[in-house]
């Protein structure tokens, strides 16, 4: 009690968010769960993995409310992009749809069926080879290709240099390269 005007005085309690901070939480989460959901959809390819994914990266922002972050927004778009990296590679294999079906964007439209599994097949080979890279190159073969961020943009969201991104990229798309021949050659 507040022996002044007695009055309760609120003291923060671990296991029960005081209103202020789930009212805070529910405004992040509307302004940012559509963004965390298609990058991670566009990860997975799968939208049940993405709808995972968002819900533990919102999950894990509501346990660490206490933190102060300086941009929230890019946090929850890095931490979405890693999550469904992670599952990629948990899982070593790929499902559900392809790379680029995100909404209405579909390259594969008016292709014959045998081009579509084509697709499909070389799609599955690619999350998984992403999945087999180093997470700091495949958050940046992400953000790049899969997201359309530029160099600058990806080196100011990484906290890391255009040369390095660049020098990451070729890196990555070698081994990606490599990779996939690899798979399409049945080797596991």
């Amino acid at each position: 009690m507040n022996s002044q005007e007695g009055e309760p005085v609120a003291t923060a309690n671990p296991i029960m968010p005081s209103m202020e901070s789930c009212d805070h939480l529910s405004q992040l989460f509307a302004e940012h769960h559509r963004r965390v959901l298609i990058a991670a959809w566009r990860v997975t390819g799968s939208m049940a993995d993405a709808e995972d994914v968002a819900q533990a990266v919102f999950l894990r922002l509501a346990g660490g409310q206490g933190q102060l972050m300086a941009n929230v927004g890019s946090y929850l778009y890095r931490a979405a992009i890693n999550g469904a990296l992670d599952l990629l590679r948990r899982r070593k294999a790929a499902r559900v749809e392809s790379l680029e079906s995100a909404g209405e964007y579909s390259v594969w439209q008016g292709q014959s069926p045998e081009d579509e599994l084509s697709n499909h097949e070389l799609g599955a080979w690619l999350r998984q080879a992403i999945g087999e890279l180093t997470p700091r190159a495949a958050e940046i073969f992400t953000l790049r290709y899969l997201e359309d961020l530029k160099n600058q943009e990806i080196a100011v969201l990484m906290g890391t240099s255009q040369a390095v991104v660049a020098v990451t990229l070729h890196k990555a798309r070698a081994k990606l390269k490599k990779r996939i021949v690899e798979l399409q050659r049945g080797r596991p």
